[in-house]
């Protein structure tokens, strides 16, 4: 029950109230798949340049991450230079350099045509539509996107959210792309866009599900966990999603309570994500620390 990801394998420079970071391993597609690679198989498309090399390699290989699809030209890699000084929920970017990136062909491997599940990480929507179209066999497909699309790029954004199952977005862009304040009616906007399962992501206050459970309207809601100390949020949103879509391909049965229960994973690996810098703490997560994490999740949110 293999996930096919495309998005981006890049480098970050990180400056944060906890510190900074020169050139450590970032990107959607990087931070998505190492935290889905704890529930299920997971294979990566995307394009990097001549400074991805062994260590970098290795970071996916631990997990046993489907590299093939990483594509390796001349140049250099995607790279994003930012802070958190002001605040730690909104970045400051103060350089981005998309070097090979602006080439980015997604070619996909034929070993990867029986991928049951597709995530379309963060990147133009018109690079998403050809993945989707070129993989109709996928099962479920779920995708995330950003105000600069939605801006920018909205006609073939619109058209991407047709063939999405589920969308993972925040709650400012949830606004922006209904164009409604209220983010009840922004979802249910949302939804009849083609995403029948949309999941709203508010930063450190958790994340909500909307969702249609037996012809109903549902919503759900997790917290975030209170942490003593954020080193750096940069990947916190494509974890959380790799922790909710893993979850949901690792399961037989797609039930409202499969949902409920992957919103929680979602969290948890939000939540480890931030306690170092750039892909530190996930590379190195245990899977026992995972299940401790999520008992400390559950023990939040029952009442005995």
């Amino acid at each position: 029950m293999a996930i096919t990801v495309v998005g981006s394998v890049a480098y970050d420079s990180i400056e944060t109230p906890a510190g900074k970071r020169e050139r450590c391993l970032g990107g959607a597609a990087t931070h998505f798949s190492l935290a889905a690679s704890f529930y299920t198989g997971v294979r990566v498309i995307a394009v990097v340049g001549e400074d991805f090399g062994a260590e970098q390699e290795s970071v996916f290989a631990q997990r046993k991450i489907d590299t093939r699809g990483i594509e390796h030209v001349s140049g250099k890699s995607f790279f994003w230079e930012g802070s958190y000084l002001e605040s730690l929920n909104e970045a400051k970017t103060h350089r981005t350099d998309l070097n090979v990136f602006a080439g980015f062909d997604p070619k996909i491997p034929a070993a990867y045509g029986d991928s049951e599940f597709l995530f379309l990480a963060n990147i133009d929507p018109v690079l998403q539509r050809r993945v989707r179209e070129a993989m109709p066999g996928v099962k479920l497909v779920a995708g995330d996107t950003m105000n600069f699309w939605i801006t920018g790029a909205r006609p073939a954004l619109l058209e991407v959210l047709k063939g999405l199952d589920i969308l993972l977005i925040n709650d400012t862009e949830a606004r922006m792309l209904a164009e409604e304040d209220n983010l009840v009616l922004a979802a249910r906007a949302i939804q009849s866009m083609g995403p029948k399962t949309l999941v709203i992501k508010h930063g450190e206050y958790g994340a909500s599900l909307f969702h249609t459970v037996d012809g109903q309207p549902s919503y759900f809601k997790v917290p975030g966990l209170p942490l003593d100390k954020v080193v750096d949020p940069t990947g916190a949103g494509d974890s959380f999603a790799g922790g909710f879509f893993g979850y949901l391909a690792s399961q037989k049965n797609h039930s409202p309570a499969a949902y409920r229960k992957a919103m929680f994973y979602g969290s948890v690996m939000g939540s480890f994500a931030v306690e170092r810098f750039g892909t530190e703490r996930i590379a190195n997560l245990t899977r026992e620390e995972l299940d401790a994490r999520f008992e400390t999740f559950r023990k939040l949110t029952h009442l005995d």
